[in-house]
C-alpha cells in the first residue's frame, strides 16, 4: 500500500533518515538508496510517497521511494499526453472534413481560406506570446487569443500550444479554449443552414470580393 509522508531527521552526509507519515502512523526509516528513480536527494520536510516495510527487528522502512510533487509532474504530464492525441486527432479530422466539403462542393473554398488564415495568425500569436513571456516583454490578452480561436484559429491554437509547449498545462485556459471550439463549430455548422448559406453568399463573399 502506497503511503505519503514528511522526511524528517535528514542526515544528508550520511543518506539516511525518518518519514512522519500524514495523518499518524508508524514512523520509519529512509535511506538515499530506496528512492526511485534516484534523481535528487530529499530535505527535511519534503513530502514523499512510499511503501511500508517491517524489518526482522519489528522496525519499519521506506521502500519505492518517490518524491511527492515529481509523482504528481508525470501524472500531470500523462494527462496532458492522452489529451493531446485526442484533441490532434479532432483537430485532423476536422480539417479532413473540411476538405471533404470543399471536394463534394458542399464548402466554399473562402471559408477553408478563412481557417488556415486565421489558424497562420493565430499560431503566430502564441509565438508572440511565448516569446513575450520568456523574455518579459509586453503579453498579448488571454481573451485575444481565444477571440482568434473563435473566428477560425482554433486549429491553429492547438498545434501551438502543443508545438510550442505554450498555454498546454494552463487548465482555465484550457477549458476557455475549447469553448470557443465548439461556438466555432456551431457557427461552422450554421453556415450549412439555408440561413447560414444566405448569409454566407450574401454578406460574407461579397465582403471578401470587395
Amino acid at each position: 500500500m502506497k503511503l505519503q509522508g514528511k522526511v524528517i531527521n535528514w542526515n544528508d552526509d550520511k543518506g539516511f533518515g525518518f518519514v512522519e507519515p500524514n495523518g499518524g502512523g508508524d514512523r520509519a526509516f529512509v535511506h538515499i538508496k530506496a528512492f526511485k528513480p534516484r534523481s535528487r536527494r530529499p530535505v527535511n520536510g519534503e513530502v514523499i510517497i512510499y511503501e511500508l516495510v517491517r524489518e526482522n527487528n519489528n522496525r519499519f522502512k521506506a521502500t519505492n521511494i518517490k518524491f511527492s510533487r515529481d509523482a504528481k509532474a508525470a501524472s500531470d504530464r500523462r494527462k496532458v499526453k492522452g489529451g493531446s492525441k485526442l484533441g490532434v486527432a479532432f483537430t485532423i479530422l476536422f480539417c479532413i472534413g473540411l476538405l471533404a466539403f470543399i471536394v463534394v462542393g458542399k464548402l466554399s473554398v473562402i471559408v477553408a481560406g478563412l481557417y488556415v488564415a486565421m489558424s497562420l495568425i493565430t499560431f503566430i500569436a502564441y509565438a508572440i506570446d511565448k516569446s513575450a513571456a520568456q523574455n518579459g516583454r509586453w503579453r498579448t490578452k488571454e481573451s485575444t487569443l481565444h477571440l482568434f480561436s473563435t473566428f477560425g484559429g482554433w486549429p491553429g491554437a492547438y498545434f501551438a500550444q502543443n508545438k510550442l509547449r505554450h498555454k498546454s498545462s494552463k487548465e482555465e485556459f484550457k477549458i476557455v479554449y475549447w469553448v470557443t471550439v465548439f461556438l466555432n463549430l456551431g457557427g461552422f455548422f450554421w453556415l450549412h443552414t439555408e440561413k447560414g448559406t444566405n448569409f454566407l453568399n450574401h454578406t460574407i463573399v461579397p465582403l471578401l470580393s470587395g
